[in-house]
């Protein structure tokens, strides 16, 4: 066994097939396959399912990924520290976003990171806070942006920033409703939310409790883009993170509402893997990325109260 075969395994893992892999590595197809079959005659098990449309891990595949990806990153992250001089910053750095986060933020860090990191390669990554707090533990990410509070994760943190969840409505919608709601004005509202245990729909329906009222939840749905796609057609409403709708707002494509007695609001903080140090690249996109945040609450575009972590940085 050798780093160029588990490197192939984890690419092929992530990519689904040969080509793909063959393609992002720079391979021939049959040197990939090679370094597969031979890792799997090391080991003695099957790693793929092979099926026309590509490769699947085995459950024992699927065991293997979880313990080499992070160590992969790791050794590949050391070497690109050791080659970085005092003046020059170079590395990958793997941070991951929840939906609602990857809509207000990513662009804007991606674009600062380009100017300020030119030698630092950054991966955004999109999933829920479950699947980050998995890729965190196992160390796949480098940095992500989790649902606090921040004692409950066990995970180094830093606390950035509390933000309000608001009703989303289409315009015009509820003109008996001013830009401030009680929780039970909208109890009798067919409301399209996400499934428990999601972050967003655990605040809500604490709220409702709060208030002694029972929503009427019409349909469940899990991607970001649905809730906002389903409000926009005008069916239903929906809590969302209001700095995610920013734009939709001020294009009148829908209106948005606080809610008080009670409030709703979520702790967004930024983790880190447990038991290993930062490399200079992740600590410099830190400090962008706290950065940025700061200057976004300072503009108005992200309308949240900032953490005392955060404050230094405004």
């Amino acid at each position: 066994m050798d780093i160029k075969q588990l490197k192939t395994f984890i690419c092929v893992a992530e990519t689904g097939s040969l080509s793909a892999a063959s393609d992002r590595l720079r391979l021939a197809q049959p040197a990939l396959s090679r370094h597969i079959k031979l890792l799997e005659h090391e080991i003695g098990v099957q790693l793929f399912a092979r099926h026309v449309r590509g490769m699947t891990l085995t459950e024992p595949g699927e065991k293997l990924l979880g313990r080499v990806s992070g160590l992969i990153r790791q050794l590949e992250q050391s070497v690109d520290d050791i080659r970085s001089n005092d003046r020059v910053i170079k590395g990958n750095v793997a941070i991951g976003l929840m939906p609602s986060v990857n809509t207000v933020f990513a662009v804007r860090l991606v674009e600062r990171v380009r100017r300020e990191l030119p030698e630092v390669t950054l991966r955004v990554v999109e999933g829920y806070s479950g699947h980050l707090i998995e890729w965190l533990q196992r160390g796949d990410l480098d940095i992500s942006f989790l649902y606090g509070p921040a004692a409950d994760l066990h995970l180094p943190c830093k606390e950035l920033l509390y933000e309000d969840i608001g009703l989303i409505s289409p315009p015009g919608s509820l003109p008996e409703l001013g830009p401030q709601i009680r929780i039970a004005d909208a109890a009798h509202l067919p409301l399209v939310l996400p499934s428990r245990p999601h972050g967003i729909r655990m605040l809500v329906d604490n709220a409702a409790v709060k208030a002694g009222v029972s929503l009427n939840i019409a349909l469940r749905g899990d991607a970001f883009w649905v809730l906002k796609s389903l409000v926009i057609d005008g069916s239903y409403h929906a809590f969302i993170p209001l700095s995610a709708v920013t734009e939709e707002v001020k294009a009148g494509m829908l209106e948005a509402r606080t809610v008080v007695s009670p409030s709703i609001r979520r702790q967004l903080v930024m983790a880190m893997p447990p038991d290993r140090s930062n490399t200079r690249a992740t600590d410099a996109v830190i400090n962008i990325l706290s950065s940025e945040i700061a200057a976004m609450i300072k503009e108005g575009v992200w309308k949240a109260d900032p953490e005392s972590d955060l404050v230094d940085d405004i």
